[in-house]
């Protein structure tokens, strides 16, 4: 791995500045050292930043349904062709669209969601046995990806006592409540989208799209971050990061998105 320190022992070295923009790759990380010795972890496109992706994966998704997917890291999965993946998700895509193709060109083994309705690939090949799906409780699932991120192996949470959930699992009574083990999620790789980042990997989301995108970051081994707007290093007030980038390893430019709208809803134009 290329370090900060790295870069001012090649400046005392007197190299030039083209030879210390050069990538360094180990263990998931990929960073170039420009010529001021600062870190980037831009990559040119979503295939390069899922170039080691491989058949088995897992992979921790942001977004809810279809609002603040990666769409570019989407389309880079399914034409690489990896299958028997393991999808961490709120749902895998809707309505055909988002990680709905993954399904449809049959690359998912098991998705580890929060919500199946308004996707009939995943109804289809679930109830066919084609896929394996484990639902959580929505929070439940929300904090198994930030308890993989944060270094806590597992917790004990009510959601889910005396029902199928809590079935095969440890419970016990905290506070007079009867609690369920949940254990953490971490996957081989998370893709996330942002509205604001830079080179570094620290992420600002917008709005809504501020779901589960923090979280699934956090819960990847690799992560890699979709911005719409990049942004010079040292641009975000560090008040205003909504994620740091030591959650994040890659980093792609992509200013274009198809923003799909699950269900438009409207009211007539009044007449004046």
């Amino acid at each position: 791995m290329v370090t900060p320190s790295a870069g001012r022992r090649a400046r005392g070295r007197g190299r030039s500045s083209r030879e210390r923009a050069r990538v360094g790759a180990a263990g998931g990380l990929w960073y170039t050292l420009g010529a001021m010795g600062m870190v980037s972890k831009l990559l040119p496109d979503a295939a390069a930043a899922l170039h080691d992706l491989r058949d088995g994966a897992s992979i921790a998704v942001g977004g809810f349904g279809l609002c603040g997917n990666p769409e570019a890291c989407i389309r880079a999965i399914a034409a690489s062709g990896a299958r028997r993946l393991t999808i961490v998700s709120n749902n895998c895509g809707n309505q055909g669209m988002g990680l709905a193709v993954l399904l449809q060109q049959r690359q998912v083994a098991k998705v580890v969601g929060s919500y199946v309705g308004g996707n009939p690939d995943l109804e289809q090949q679930m109830l066919a046995g084609e896929v394996e799906v484990e639902l959580n409780p929505q929070g439940t699932l929300a904090e198994r990806m930030r308890a993989g991120g944060a270094g806590i192996e597992a917790f004990y949470t009510p959601t889910g006592a005396g029902t199928v959930v809590a079935e095969g699992k440890d419970v016990r009574i905290f506070g007079g409540k009867p609690c369920v083990l949940e254990t953490a999620i971490r996957t081989d790789f998370a893709i996330v989208r942002a509205a604001q980042g830079d080179a570094f990997g620290n992420l600002r989301f917008y709005r809504t799209a501020r779901n589960f995108n923090p979280l699934a970051a956090m819960a990847g081994r690799v992560t890699i971050a979709e911005v719409d707007e990049l942004v010079p290093s040292g641009a975000l007030d560090p008040d205003d990061i909504h994620l740091p980038g030591i959650f994040v390893q890659r980093v792609i430019h992509v200013p274009e998105h198809a923003n799909v709208i699950e269900f438009r809803t409207t009211r007539p134009r009044s007449a004046g």
